[in-house]
């Protein structure tokens, strides 16, 4: 936190027009004995970082669609509103929901929608973002993503020849917890860098606009000793990236991101950004759909680690930069070539050898 997503898109306007999904699905051994259907209800936080429709929701119902025999999904998202997504939530838990699979939009106001499920015996997985009494947590380690964001981009001001210097900081929204671990992580490494952090910002809904007009506003101040960009995710580093490039800022200096989403990946391959985090959606999908499967069966899923006593599957992000864009989000069939590789980005392609799939 976590990769960042980014990476994606058509919600529910309200708690009266919720999406709901009927999947009806062959079983290999998640619904034998189960007492019947179960409803599995998916809560997104938003859509401004465009990995949660395009990957989260069609790899969770795909995953479900696989482990269990007749489920029915209830799909929201809660467009960055935590009071919507607690109407969301509580409209599935009158749908009947079994299970609640939770990415929240604020990690403390979760804590009532627990509360609620709880008190009707429905258990709750936390779903890319810690929630406190969850029953399940599915997520990266995410202090390591904030680790390995500033070591890339340590590292690639040092293979420039650069040793110090200014950096700008653009962290993620204060009332995700996902991003004060990655806060924590890329100041680990950072504040012992050589490197000075001038301007830090934490930015409100991870909003690409907010990011790019506080970077905007701290150029005046930092653009002539400016040599790198710390963004927490994909969507903060494109509003930083036009931000340099509005204020004239050349050669751009190298910009971190996270989520892996395609616009990233083909800044990437222009150099206008320096790198991303792949945070592999498809196994922490279909690890939450079938721990959410094995709760609502009365069972506990399988988990890795624990986090604050909570049984917690914990994955691995991966550095994605130029040289290993063909191993990373082409090789999982996230993108293939062609997806990246449009008319305006062709050059680029060929000059980095992504030319084919």
């Amino acid at each position: 936190m976590s990769v960042s997503a980014s990476r994606l898109v058509g919600l529910g306007l309200a708690v009266s027009a919720l999406a709901v999904s009927l999947v009806a699905c062959g079983s290999d051994d998640g619904d034998s004995g189960s007492g019947g259907a179960k409803k599995i209800a998916l809560l997104l936080p938003e859509s401004k970082t465009t990995r949660y429709e395009a990957l989260d929701r069609p790899l969770f119902t795909e995953a479900l669609k696989a482990a269990c025999a007749d489920c029915e999904l209830i799909y929201s998202n809660a467009d960055q509103d935590a009071a919507k997504q607690q109407q969301q939530a509580e409209a599935a838990l009158t749908q009947g929901a079994n299970v609640l699979v939770l990415d929240p939009v604020d990690g403390k106001a979760a804590a009532a929608v627990v509360a609620s499920a709880k008190s009707q015996s429905v258990p709750v997985v936390a779903y890319d973002r810690f929630i406190e009494n969850a029953d399940y947590y599915v997520s990266f380690e995410n202090e390591a993503v904030g680790k390995l964001q500033a070591q890339t981009l340590v590292d690639t001001l040092k293979a420039a020849g650069k040793t110090s210097g200014n950096l700008a900081m653009i962290n993620g929204a204060p009332t995700d917890p996902n991003a004060a671990d990655f806060k924590k992580g890329a100041h680990s490494v950072l504040d012992s860098s050589g490197f000075k952090v001038a301007a830090e910002f934490d930015t409100p809904d991870w909003s690409p606009d907010k990011a790019q007009a506080w970077m905007e506003g701290q150029l005046s101040a930092i653009k002539n000793g400016l040599v790198g960009v710390y963004a927490a995710n994909d969507g903060t580093a494109g509003g930083a990236i036009a931000a340099l490039k509005g204020g004239g800022v050349t050669p751009l200096p190298p910009v971190t991101g996270q989520d892996s989403e395609l616009a990233a990946i083909q800044r990437i391959v222009s150099g206008d950004q320096a790198m991303t985090i792949y945070k592999a959606v498809k196994p922490q999908a279909e690890a939450a759909a079938k721990g959410a499967l094995a709760l609502a069966n009365g069972s506990k899923p399988e988990s890795t680690t624990e986090k604050s006593g909570i049984p917690s599957t914990i994955l691995d992000p991966v550095a994605v930069t130029k040289a290993n864009i063909k191993d990373t989000v082409v090789k999982d069939n996230i993108y293939k070539v062609s997806d990246i590789c449009t008319a305006s980005f062709a050059a680029a392609c060929t000059a980095a050898g992504l030319t084919s799939n």
